[in-house]
């Protein structure tokens, strides 16, 4: 029987990579599905977690952030990643700033046939868009954040996690 536990992505995890790769600022979309993570960001005194209230702002508020010599993160869904494109272009891609974005992979579904049209375009989409891209999926990918930024720093280009479990070790009760 598979340790369920084991095979979660936790919010923990994600806490100790911002703090590691040294992230000042998380700028997101407060959701329901992401509730526990948000909360545990919230309690860290060396983390600003910033709302916003569209996917595309959070590229010029990271933008703005980085300028000030601060080190932040895009933590947005594919949805709203995919709704920001002109923004990842002119704001991530023209610009040539290291940036990290953990995006949620809503619908992806790596025992099943995906259904949702939102896992199917996200691949695509960051390859048409020249982003890398690195799945995360349980604590043991954790790892590939810092991987993921340190190409980020080293190429000046954004980078994306993909979380692949965004919806169980993120929403606790």
């Amino acid at each position: 029987m598979v340790n369920q536990q084991a095979a979660l992505l936790r919010p923990e995890t994600l806490i100790a990579e911002f703090k590691k790769i040294g992230v000042t600022h998380i700028v997101t979309i407060p959701d329901s599905e992401t509730n526990y993570l948000y909360e545990l960001m919230q309690e860290q005194d060396w983390l600003s977690v910033v709302p916003a209230s569209r996917e595309g702002e959070t590229f010029a508020i990271a933008l703005g952030l980085s300028v000030g010599g601060k080190v932040p993160v895009c933590l947005i869904q594919n949805t709203g990643m995919m709704e920001s494109g002109d923004s990842i272009r002119g704001m991530a891609l023209d610009a040539g700033f290291p940036l990290l974005m953990v995006v949620g992979y809503r619908g992806w579904n790596r025992h099943g046939v995906i259904t949702d049209t939102a896992a199917r375009y996200t691949e695509p989409f960051l390859n048409a868009m020249g982003v890398n891209y690195y799945l995360v999926e349980t604590d043991e990918d954790a790892e590939r954040i810092s991987i993921a930024y340190e190409e980020a720093k080293t190429n000046n280009r954004p980078v994306a996690i993909l979380v692949g479990d965004e919806y169980h070790g993120f929403n606790r009760i």
